[in-house]
């Protein structure tokens, strides 16, 4: 275990996840159940990574990411409408609902209803934090910590 956080390092910490409004997006401690980011391996913003480098173990920190270095900013290319046909089997959409659409190669991709409007469906396949200001409340509880190998593959 090193003492402080690298480019390679695996990481366990708790967080929380807030918007502008000081709102509540996501939170390990809710759960009780920290998270582990694995710098370098690209699931992190290189925001974010610059934030935790040099970190040592017990740290707590906070931090404001700007939407490009975070979720992204909101595109317009991932906003599709669709007709109400197209929902027949899925039942009666409502806006705010979370669907999951067939993608390219069978992949799926979630969905949000944003607008009903007769015929039209409007839902948003941005990410639900593109476009928004977050702030990151940190504690680093663990660097390189050593992992069973079952827990490996099942801590994200």
């Amino acid at each position: 275990m090193t003492d402080s956080v690298q480019h390679d390092s695996a990481v366990l910490v708790h967080f929380s996840l807030k918007l502008e409004d000081g709102s509540v997006a996501e939170s390990t401690r809710a759960n009780g159940k920290p998270a582990m980011f694995f710098l370098g391996d690209g699931s992190l913003s290189e925001a974010l990574e610059k934030q935790l480098l040099t970190r040592k173990q017990g740290d707590k920190f906070a931090f404001t990411l700007e939407p490009e270095d975070a979720f992204g900013p909101t595109s317009p290319d991932l906003i599709q409408y669709f007709s109400r046909r197209e929902f027949n089997d899925a039942g009666e959409p409502e806006v705010g609902a979370i669907m999951l659409f067939s993608g390219r190669g069978g992949s799926e991709m979630p969905g949000v209803i944003r607008e009903v409007s007769g015929d039209s469906i409007t839902v948003d396949f941005n990410h639900p934090l593109a476009g928004h200001r977050v702030q990151f409340d940190i504690e680093v509880l663990e660097i390189d910590p050593v992992l069973e190998a079952s827990d490996a593959n099942s801590v994200s």
